[in-house]
């Protein structure tokens, strides 16, 4: 009887051994390419003389035309699981406007996360050298950012509700967290938020999507306790460094702020979400399990309370029924540009993305993040606009000249094993 029993049990066995080899390849290579590029000895940084030089010739029209002058020296800390793809694919848009100079990753989509980010892992950087924008991914480090860029630059970064920040870094990560893979049941977030500390290790493989998110990608420890003294002291030094911290359940209102802080015209905040995800692959969390997961993620909740109260007073400071009414302009813009841009009636599934330059990058297992369908029938003078709001990140960063043979090596990795 147990020989009868043993043998598919051994079969099944035997079929996943190549599978669990495969992924343990996977996170080696990723480990492998994920570690930080030396540092470089020198110290030079961009001089504020030269980046100004370099763009009065664009501006002097503009400057001479409006009340004040667009901001094109940027630096936007790209966070996690935040609407951040929505607001790159607006700075690609207006880099390429404006001809402006990209610090660019090399090799891959990111500044080697999670590794802290150090000058040397930008595209050609040279010591000294200026830039206009940084945005993509890193493990922020502002003294490296800030050589980068002139002193006049302006910085901004945007949070998320840490509880449905943590349900969609969970959901999108956790077949590349090994802590996972040992949590049983058929809803594995409401197993770990029951328990947490029963599948958590700090120095575990990837663990920082599981735990405090936002701070770790600011460079701090995500393993911080809510009442840490050092808590305060990081958000206090966030409130030095940046000019304006958005909020992703109020993006609209965020835009405003944005577009009023850099002096933007319309056409350069209109948008198409990126990467959102089908509704049916969100987990619905009852109060009690929302409750669980903002106090393990108490770092987070007190990070995100602090920015969403100086949000609301940013925009009392502009005017309630002034924000109403520019929302409202940019929604119209908005679905303007969706009547003119989009098939359909708006994202879809990916099996139904008939174009893979506009096919959003899909976490291990799945196919949950949705895209676009460019209409058939678009103007030739609204083409390139079109493209251009429909084009996810990678693709974009192909676009501007990036070499993205290691994402290129991991997403065929993935899809090979999944």
């Amino acid at each position: 009887m147990f020989g009868i029993k043993g043998k598919p049990c051994t079969a099944v066995i035997r079929r996943l051994i190549p599978w669990f080899l495969l992924t343990i390849v996977m996170l080696l290579f990723y480990c492998f390419t994920s570690q930080e590029k030396p540092r470089s000895a020198q110290e030079d940084t961009c001089p504020l003389s030269i980046a100004k030089r370099s763009q009065s010739s664009l501006f002097d029209s503009v400057l001479k035309s409006n009340k004040c002058s667009p901001k094109m020296n940027i630096m936007f800390m790209k966070t996690h699981k935040t609407a951040s793809s929505t607001i790159l694919n607006i700075l690609f848009r207006f880099g390429e406007k404006h001809k402006l100079k990209f610090a660019l990753p090399d090799g891959r989509n990111d500044f080697f996360y999670p590794s802290p980010f150090l000058c040397s892992q930008v595209k050609d950087y040279q010591p000294g050298q200026c830039f206009n924008v940084v945005c993509n991914h890193m493990r922020f480090d502002h003294h490296e950012v800030s050589k980068l860029l002139p002193p006049d630059s302006v910085y901004f970064t945007i949070l998320r509700n840490p509880v449905d920040l943590f349900e969609s870094s969970f959901h999108y990560y956790r077949r590349a967290i090994p802590l996972t893979w040992k949590i049983g049941g058929e809803n594995k977030l409401l197993e770990f938020l029951n328990n947490p500390l029963n599948f958590y290790s700090p120095q575990a493989y990837n663990s920082f999507y599981l735990r405090n998110l936002l701070n770790f990608d600011f460079g701090f420890d995500n393993n911080l306790e809510a009442d840490d003294a050092h808590v305060t002291t990081n958000i206090q030094y966030l409130s030095k460094r940046f000019d304006l911290v958005l909020i992703a359940e109020y993006f609209e209102e965020s835009l405003i702020l944005l577009k009023d802080l850099l002096c933007w015209t319309w056409e350069d905040v209109l948008y198409f979400k990126q990467n959102s995800r089908e509704r049916s692959s969100v987990s619905k969390l009852s109060p009690e399990m929302r409750n669980k997961a903002a106090q393990w993620n108490g770092a987070d909740w007190r990070l995100y309370q602090h920015f969403n109260s100086t949000f609301w007073a940013r925009v009392e400071a502009y005017g309630r029924d002034r924000m109403e009414k520019e929302v409202n302009l940019l929604r119209r813009g908005n679905a303007r540009m969706k009547d003119i841009c989009i098939e359909g009636e708006g994202a879809v599934k990916a099996q139904k993305i008939q174009d893979r330059r506009f096919m959003p990058w899909q976490p291990l297992g799945e196919s949950s993040i949705m895209g676009y369908n460019l209409k058939t029938n678009v103007e030739p003078k609204n083409k390139a606009m079109c493209e251009k709001l429909l084009t996810p990140e990678i693709q974009y960063l192909s676009d501007l000249g990036v070499n993205l043979w290691l994402t290129r090596v991991w997403g065929w990795l993935r899809d090979t094993i999944y």
